[in-house]
């Protein structure tokens, strides 16, 4: 999901850039001025309050305004993105805006502001005024504005630039020449954005195969718990002389253990377009670690991908493994395959659950030969990706 907020002092021209952007991303236009107009139109109470506000050059109170916002987006909770014209316009309705999101699964992406003189700004909105009779564009109501817009709005700015969000935009020239600088800067952040893939599936579905193909050809970094850990057994760590005497037993490794590895190799690789992980999270506890380790990088899983095989064909695969010299120390043995497969089962539920309430979770079918489930899950995942960045 595509999220911008086109930002800009009155008369910047947000809302001719806005046409513009709608029709090449095909994202909801939020329009908070054309919604308030619309009351005002229909002179409904919230109209009302709104024009005997808006008339004397003061700002519509949040509580109005988030009424508005709150039902739109929820009617829209499947578009591609929304783009956001006159919201937010305080840090308070900044904050507001990040929770709205967070309601629908998703955070804003970018925050465009269109910088024009204030000489220009004057000429265009009393010409406006002139031609289309607004009471709110007269010369007084104008200044009240723009130094409505200097003490409220600019804290904004400062907001989103400490969350790397933030680009601003030369806005005077021709509307097309405007819209191919504002059409660049999108079109590079959604190249450069990132994306993190959860991969699950029971064992021996196939995940790391999986996961291994797609990290090699998108510039991903392939990031498998049972593989670090492995990596500590090798090397004869007191941490892998411990994962050793566990996996002996069919004990789980403590989460404290695997959130030490994880964070690691996270800082090692952060310079990719994002990570899959394989065997992380298992549990409803790890995924809310995730969460919260990708939350401190202003992140989020962007979709968890359930590779889809059956049981009794996994149980072959590993016992055929067993014999190899690919063997794992966790599946040396039927009875440790099969209390993997139990663990599994009993644990992934809540796991599942709980993606499938954010609308992140897609299954898809693990059977056939590697290519051909690598070429099923690559159509997937790229068409899902589409619709997240």
């Amino acid at each position: 999901m595509l999220n911008i907020v086109l930002f800009g002092s009155p008369g910047s021209g947000k809302g001719t850039q806005s046409k513009m952007l709608l029709k090449k991303y095909k994202l909801e236009y939020i329009s908070t001025g054309e919604i308030l107009r619309d009351q005002i139109a229909k002179e409904t109470p919230l109209g009302i309050e709104a024009k005997t506000l808006i008339d004397k050059g003061h700002l519509v109170p949040d509580e109005l305004v988030v009424e508005i916002l709150e039902s739109k987006l929820i009617e829209n909770k499947d578009a591609n993105g929304f783009l956001f014209d006159g919201f937010p316009r305080t840090l308070v309705q900044a904050y507001i805006l990040e929770g709205l999101l967070l309601k629908l699964n998703t955070s804003l992406n970018m925050v465009i502001a269109l910088d024009v003189p204030k000489e220009e700004l004057t000429r265009r909105l009393l010409g406006r005024a002139h031609i289309e009779g607004r009471s709110d564009d007269n010369i007084e109501v104008i200044q009240e504005r723009f130094k409505e817009y200097k003490s409220k709005t600019l804290p904004v700015i400062q907001f989103y630039k400490t969350k790397n969000v933030f680009t601003n935009i030369e806005g005077v020239g021709k509307e097309e020449e405007v819209f191919e600088r504002v059409e660049n800067v999108i079109d590079n952040a959604v190249k450069d954005s990132s994306s993190h893939i959860v991969l699950i599936g029971r064992p021996g579905s196939g995940k790391g195969t999986q996961g291994e193909i797609f990290a090699k050809k998108h510039n991903f970094h392939y990031l498998s718990t049972g593989e670090l850990l492995l990596a500590e057994i090798n090397k004869n760590t007191e941490i892998g002389k411990n994962i050793k005497s566990l996996y002996a037993n069919g004990i789980s490794v403590p989460d404290e253990l695997i959130i030490k590895l994880v964070e690691e190799e996270m800082a090692t690789y952060s310079e990719n377009r994002g990570y899959i992980f394989k065997g992380f999270p298992r549990t409803l506890i790890q995924t809310y670690i995730l969460e919260g380790m990708l939350r401190r990088m202003n992140d989020s899983i962007s979709l968890v991908i359930y590779l889809d095989v059956p049981m009794l064909h996994c149980f072959k695969r590993l016992s055929k493994r067993s014999q190899t010299d690919d063997a794992r120390p966790y599946d040396l043995t039927t009875d440790l395959i099969i209390g993997r497969m139990e663990e599994f089962e009993t644990k992934i539920n809540s796991v599942i659950k709980y993606f499938k309430s954010k609308n992140k979770l897609i299954r898809v079918n693990g059977m056939g030969t590697p290519e051909e489930v690598a070429e099923r899950l690559e159509e997937i995942v790229l068409k899902s990706l589409k619709k997240i960045i």
